[in-house]
């Protein structure tokens, strides 16, 4: 017998109390706030109690698109995580192997921003 893909259907709770331009609304709210996509998510489940956005057949990065407020999230973590590792080397200027990680994390900051250019000349 061939395997074939179900497709459930999922379904908003009874609970659940939102309707879809709400939730938009709240989106929009928490990213005047600066808050990366990921972070919207959890505070979307732990304050507001909405599981998933997906019950309401939106999904937050398309949200911040089409107001122009979505930052690429692995950019802005690369970046962070940068300015870390360089805070820790210029106080330790013995420490190489932080060295190496700031020469790694440049490199993989460099290789994401040039996906991105060619992304978007596509």
């Amino acid at each position: 017998m061939p395997k074939t893909k179900t497709t459930k259907k999922i379904e908003k709770p009874v609970w659940l109390k939102y309707t879809e331009n709400e939730v938009k609304a709240i989106i929009l709210k928490l990213a005047d706030k600066e808050l990366s996509t990921e972070k919207i998510g959890l505070v979307l489940r732990d304050q507001y109690g909405i599981p998933k956005t997906k019950l309401f057949n939106i999904k937050i990065s398309k949200v911040l698109k089409e107001k122009n407020k979505f930052q690429e999230p692995t950019l802005l973590n690369l970046q962070k995580k940068l300015e870390k590792i360089k805070e820790h080397y210029k106080k330790n200027k013995q420490d190489k192997k932080s060295e190496r990680s700031l020469m790694i994390t440049k490199a993989k900051l460099k290789k994401i921003r040039d996906y991105l250019e060619k992304k978007k000349k596509k």
